[in-house]
Order: structure tokens, then C-alpha cells, then sequence
């Protein structure tokens, strides 16, 4: 039985990472960790969680003996509390974006803060295009919510050299601002409408462009837009062709992709997926698979952000640090209707 921590176990993402580890066969979590609810039990502040005997404690990284610890800390918190995990032997998965970006230059500009740990790099950790690296890695930069469902699907595009530009547009639950409310996330200014935001400067932009071929190779523009649900990613990509290519062959693509991947599913001809159906999940759902008049490809996919978009995503990532099969613990299917 492996030792887990949740460092910053408080929010959205904490609380999923408890509901699916105390169910995980292979894994104890041990100790969940926070300064504003030290002392207080888990179902205090997340009331689906009882019985799970787990107190919140105000330990220091220092204090922790784990196997694996889940860094869900606030984008510059993570940096000063990394090192620490890792000096002390432990593997860490990092929920925050500090490690996610293979030049810290572009963290800073993105984030813009100092990045202080350029010591320590982490692998980016989207399995089903870096499984090998994971499992070799100390150190997982799992990665933002928008960028998994994006990059999944428009990744095959890119590798195949299909395309030169893609025209991200998606719609985003209101669990994905965290926790803590806002003026934007006040519920009747969120009922009934769909509010696009940071149209043009999204941070996500920038990490989606890096795993897209970089910022020169395909060009890549992003817009997020804020919409009435809980949980749920639905994102439509269009990307101009620079080949000739049929719908058959397009899905012939995919396939030889994601074929083996147990959590992506390809959608029928005509089928559209459906935020519904990989709620609660750590699935990812593609389709579309059209090519317009003028070569536009549409492309479709939908996860739930706080599970196959961080939470659920970190535990398969977990599982491949420490050999098991990446699917243990996450194997339900989404809460449809």
C-alpha cells in the first residue's frame, strides 16, 4: 500500500483528489494539509467526504513521509514547496501550472511572476502523449484543464503536419474559477448567459501552443468562455488544412492515436459529445471529424475540468510514478444525464 499526501487539499481539486483516492485499491492517504482549516475533519469542508477519519493539518512539507504528494496549490505556492518534497525523497504530482512549461520564460511572462525553482523540471504530465517520460519522472506537471481537452484533440493534426493554424473556442463550467467566489461567478450574472473572458490573453494559450509544435510551427489561438454548469470542457477546434484529406482517412488518424488509450473514446459518425457523459470521469470524448468546403476541420471534445482536467488526470499520472495500471481507481464512467 503506497503513502499519499494532499498538500492544499481545501479545494475543488482536493476534494476530488479524496473522493477517488479512498477509493483507490492501492493507496492511503495519509495526510491532507491546510493552513486556514488546520485541525478541522475533511467532511467539514467537503460534506461528500465523511467517515474518512482524515483531519486537515498545517504540517510543513518537511514533516511529510510519503510515496507520492499532490502539490494543489495556488500557481507560485507550488515552486517554494517542490524542492522541499523532492530533497526529501518523495514523488510529486503539481496541480499548479509552475512546472508545466519547458522554459521558465515564458511561465513569467505568462504568469508574471519570478519563477524561482529553475532547478527542478518537470515532465508534462499528459499520459497519453508522455507515458514514457512519466514514468521516469520525480517530478509531473499536470496540466491545465483547457489545455487537456485541446490539446487531445488536435494533437493527431499537428503530428501528421496537417495543419498550420487552430482556432480554439471553448465553454467552461463555473467549478473551474475554484472555490472561492467571485463578482464573475456570482450566479445571476452567470444564469442564462455565456461570457467569453481574457479573449485574446489566456495563460492557457501559451501551454497549448507548446505542446501544438511550439509558438512558430502551428499557430494557435484560444478563447475561453464561461458558461452555466457545475463541471465540464466542451471545446471546438478549427484547423485550416495544408493537405488534402477525407473524413475517412482524418478518423483513420485519430484512431491509430488513440486506438490503444483507455480514457479517450472516439465518437460515431454524426455522434457529438456530450458534457453529460463524462462527468464525474476522468474520460475524454472526441468527435466531429468534418472537413468544410474551404478545408476546415471541426474537432469536438468534452472532460469534466475538475477530474480528466486536474484531479482525475494527477491520480492516473500517480499510478504510472508508481507502476500500476494507469487506469486503477478511475475507472467509473461519467454521471449521464
Amino acid at each position: 500500500m503506497y503513502e499519499v499526501a494532499i498538500i492544499g487539499a481545501s479545494g475543488y481539486t482536493g476534494g476530488e483528489l479524496l473522493r477517488m483516492l479512498l477509493n483507490h485499491p492501492d493507496v492511503e492517504v495519509t495526510d491532507i494539509t491546510s493552513r486556514q482549516y488546520d485541525g478541522t475533519p475533511a467532511h467539514k469542508i467537503h460534506p461528500h467526504i465523511r467517515d474518512s477519519g482524515l483531519v486537515f493539518t498545517n504540517k510543513s512539507p518537511s514533516d511529510l513521509d510519503v510515496d507520492v504528494a499532490f502539490t494543489a496549490t495556488p500557481h507560485g505556492a507550488s515552486m517554494k514547496i517542490v524542492p522541499e518534497l523532492l530533497d526529501a525523497g518523495m514523488k510529486v504530482v503539481d496541480l499548479s501550472g509552475d512546472y508545466r512549461y519547458r522554459d521558465t520564460a515564458v511561465y513569467e511572462k505568462w504568469y508574471g511572476m519570478e519563477h524561482t525553482d529553475k532547478e527542478n523540471k518537470g515532465v508534462f504530465g499528459l499520459p497519453e502523449l508522455y507515458r514514457d517520460e512519466i514514468k521516469k519522472a520525480k517530478l509531473v506537471a499536470n496540466p491545465g484543464c483547457f489545455p487537456t481537452g485541446a490539446i487531445l484533440s488536435s494533437y493527431p493534426l499537428v503530428k501528421n503536419n496537417l495543419v498550420d493554424r487552430i482556432i480554439i473556442d471553448s465553454k467552461t463550467g463555473v467549478s473551474g474559477a475554484g472555490v472561492n467566489p467571485s463578482s464573475t461567478t456570482h450566479y445571476p450574472n452567470i444564469a442564462d448567459n455565456v461570457n467569453p473572458y481574457k479573449i485574446s490573453s489566456h495563460r492557457h494559450m501559451s501551454e497549448i501552443q507548446q505542446e501544438l509544435h511550439g509558438f512558430e510551427d502551428v499557430k494557435v489561438s484560444f478563447t475561453p468562455h464561461l458558461v452555466p454548469v457545475i463541471r465540464g470542457i466542451q471545446t471546438t477546434s478549427h484547423s485550416l488544412l495544408i493537405k488534402d484529406i477525407t473524413p475517412e482517412e482524418l478518423r483513420e488518424i485519430y484512431e491509430k492515436e488513440y486506438g490503444g488509450e483507455y480514457f479517450i473514446k472516439l465518437m460515431d459518425e454524426g455522434e457529438i459529445p456530450h458534457l453529460s457523459s463524462v462527468r464525474g470521469s476522468n474520460f475524454v470524448h472526441i468527435g466531429g471529424f468534418e472537413i468544410d468546403e474551404t478545408g476546415r476541420v471541426v474537432m469536438l471534445s468534452v472532460i469534466d475540468n475538475l477530474v480528466k482536467g486536474a484531479s482525475g488526470q494527477a491520480i492516473q499520472n500517480m499510478n504510472i510514478l508508481l507502476g500500476l495500471d494507469e487506469s486503477t481507481g478511475l475507472k467509473h464512467f461519467g454521471l449521464h444525464p
